[in-house]
């Protein structure tokens, strides 16, 4: 997920508080996945006390349910507890509020991981007892925004793409520039993400600059650009979009890819892209607070979930690409081929993590965006 201390990011939808509203409303499409998993009873953050023997994780709407918390407390010993956030940012401003004493294991995604060591929120980790690390892929290792991977274990990644209805789009999209050239066709059938970094960034690689540009010109050029696409755009949205697909309503949505991943078993019809000229990569993590009431409990989780069962089981259920190269190899071959959730390496190598900038940047791209939705 994207990035930066941007203080308009909380106004507005992400891919996780669609999970968050949504998790009802797709119970049934998961117990379709063959897993066998019943989802977790989830509730909005509490204070508590905590002992050796609980362990409370802050994490996003559907990352746990109720099977995997069972047989974490068979195997430890351990009553875990889910509590959930919305956003990277509402759940730093819990934490730095001093409501987020109980946590000893949260969910950040990789740019809130910078921004939590910034803020001196983490702990370091002890790798010497964490058993799986060697497990992972060596790409997801020694990370720009966590080197060494000295406060943060990834759990999941996914990317930031197009999903459309291959039957209704010939030619079909390979590009952001696509929105563009048919416009006409596609006018008040498609939509951007309600979320300033991903939209300005996606542009500016279109126009050959980094998703993370901090040039005032390089981000004017794309406002522009966004300018003449406005008035043929049927809403930004970061949720609304995946009905809208499903009725044909919408024929192409900038989406998460786990998202389009997850529709896409809906409708035979609909595919994902990931734009070449480039575009995000995301990866969410596990970490440990400075404030973790307990901390065996912690390291206890993070090796549970590095368990090459356990995370291809997650992987399999909700969608999100697992980082994990023991778990991948126990994928089913149709869910290892699935490019929409693992792109092959020369895609990747086009796409950037969406990273914070300055204060000063960050006002730059917000006045734009205001200007864009707004107008």
């Amino acid at each position: 997920m994207p990035p930066t201390d941007r203080r308009t990011f909380l106004r507005r939808s992400t891919r996780r508080q669609f999970l968050q509203v949504a998790a009802s409303a797709t119970l049934s499409s998961m117990a379709l996945s063959g897993c066998g998993w019943t989802l977790a009873n989830v509730r909005p953050p509490a204070s508590r006390s905590s002992s050796s023997t609980e362990l409370y994780i802050y994490t996003w709407s559907g990352y746990t349910d109720q099977d995997l918390l069972n047989r974490f407390e068979k195997e430890t010993g351990i009553k875990a507890v889910a509590d959930v956030f919305d956003s990277n940012e509402s759940m730093v401003a819990r934490l730095q509020a001093g409501g987020g004493g109980s946590y000893s294991i949260i969910y950040p995604s990789d740019y809130m991981v910078r921004e939590m060591v910034n803020k001196g929120l983490l702990a370091e980790l002890d790798s010497s007892r964490i058993l799986g690390l060697d497990q992972l892929f060596p790409k997801f290792l020694n990370p720009k925004y966590d080197p060494g991977n000295r406060h943060s274990v990834p759990v999941s990644w996914g990317t930031t793409g197009l999903v459309y209805n291959a039957q209704k789009l010939k030619p079909e999209p390979v590009d952001w520039s696509y929105l563009w050239q048919y416009r006409e066709q596609l006018s008040k059938r498609m939509s951007l993400l309600n979320d300033v970094r991903e939209v300005m960034g996606a542009v500016l690689k279109l126009l050959g600059y980094s998703y993370n540009s901090t040039n005032p010109q390089e981000i004017q050029q794309a406002y522009t650009k966004l300018v003449e696409l406005k008035p043929y755009l049927a809403s930004f949205t970061s949720d609304a979009w995946r009905p809208q697909v499903l009725s044909g309503d919408l024929l192409v949505a900038m989406c998460y890819s786990s998202d389009a991943n997850e529709i896409m078993e809906e409708n035979e019809d609909l595919r994902y892209v990931l734009p070449k000229s480039g575009s995000s990569v995301w990866m969410d993590t596990l970490v440990i607070p400075k404030t973790a009431p307990n901390v065996e409990g912690a390291y206890a989780w993070i090796n549970f979930m590095l368990q090459p069962d356990v995370a291809a089981q997650i992987c399999e259920r909700l969608s999100f690409a697992t980082p994990n190269k023991e778990a991948f190899e126990l994928l089913p071959s149709e869910i290892q081929e699935n490019q929409s959730l693992f792109p092959s390496e020369s895609a990747l190598e086009r796409c950037e993590g969406v990273a914070p900038v300055q204060e000063k940047i960050t006002e730059v791209y917000d006045n734009y965006w205001t200007r864009l939705t707004s107008a």
